[in-house]
């Protein structure tokens, strides 16, 4: 019998991603063409409509009581979880749902379907993730989770999270790799059009601007190294900018920056050689000069350690296309 895939349909989730599982699960087959995965939808109400984040309802076949008969629960994001996101506490109904799932069902969550993992048990002292953009409020609501915000996916055995929305593809199609092996996941992902597996985390979709200090005495150091950053920078260079001595600068800077002068420097090398990549031709060799990295390992070096990717991976990701003319 195909492996029987239970995705929970909540009030205000993404269509989106409502689709991935079935759209992933449905094309995996095996060599006779027998498909290897029953995906079915389910609310925590009889069958019904069940709203979207869209113009739209979704029309739902069937109640909690699918949960029973599943070997994959699988929950997509919501933007209606009330108490889960607001309390961590699970609602009647999603108590009542979950008390249906049998012991040994494997739990999957997308996106911040995690909160509701969460508040069900399921991931107290494991690892999990969620969107990086509500990872810190995550790991507040649920302290006992191990939360990694820069992944794109984690298996830890009978549970696995995703990142935010598309991370749910990268998690369906590991799934089905580990399930039936890389020659079906991979035909899955070429008829889905997209990788079978891609490089990096999170980190690399993050926008981490350094925020302005309300009381700043170390502006002019910040303003003057911007513009110097394809130069080497000593730390009393900026001092000297400020008259400071560089001890007491570097205490500034950290009370403003909360972070070192030097960390702050890579930062916005990181982010210029990240401007570069995206925009521009130039060569690797090219960016890190023009970064200030120096040499290409050097970016190479600081790219993967701040993005998870190295600088070719990110261009290609990344760069902008030129629509063709005429």
């Amino acid at each position: 019998m195909p492996h029987r895939v239970a995705v929970l349909a909540l009030d205000g989730l993404l269509p989106f991603e409502l689709g991935i599982p079935h759209r992933i699960f449905g094309l995996a087959k095996d060599a006779a063409g027998r498909p290897l995965y029953e995906t079915v939808t389910c609310s925590v109400r009889p069958p019904g409509p069940v709203r979207t984040d869209a113009d739209f309802a979704i029309a739902v076949e069937h109640g909690p009581e699918a949960l029973a008969t599943a070997d994959t629960v699988v929950i997509p994001a919501s933007y209606e979880l009330g108490p889960v996101h607001e309390q961590g506490v699970l609602t009647e109904e999603l108590r009542a749902a979950f008390a249906l799932v049998r012991p040994g069902t494997r739990m999957v969550s997308i996106c911040t379907g995690g909160y509701v993992l969460a508040a069900a048990g399921y991931l107290d002292d494991r690892p999990a993730t969620t969107h990086w953009a509500s990872a810190e409020h995550f790991q507040r609501l649920f302290p006992s989770v191990r939360v990694d915000p820069d992944v794109l996916f984690i298996d830890d055995g009978d549970v696995l999270t995703s990142a935010g929305v598309a991370a749910g593809l990268d998690l369906c199609l590991h799934i089905v790799r580990r399930d039936h092996g890389s020659g079906v996941a991979n035909a899955v992902a070429r008829g889905t059009v997209v990788p079978p597996h891609r490089e990096g985390g999170q980190s690399q979709y993050v926008h981490r601007p350094v925020p302005e200090p309300q009381l700043a005495t170390t502006t002019a150091a910040r303003a003057w190294a911007l513009g110097r950053l394809h130069e080497p920078i000593q730390l009393r260079d900026m001092a000297e900018q400020e008259s400071m001595s560089v001890r007491t600068f570097t205490r500034r800077f950290r009370e403003e920056a909360g972070i070192s002068p030097g960390q702050w420097l890579t930062q916005q090398r990181v982010e210029r050689a990240r401007h570069l990549l995206e925009s521009t031709d130039l060569s690797i060799d090219q960016v890190a000069r023009d970064a200030g990295f120096g040499t290409a390992t050097s970016l190479r070096q600081h790219l993967q350690a701040a993005l998870g990717v190295p600088p070719s991976v990110y261009r290609r990701t990344f760069r902008a296309t030129t629509a063709p003319s005429g």
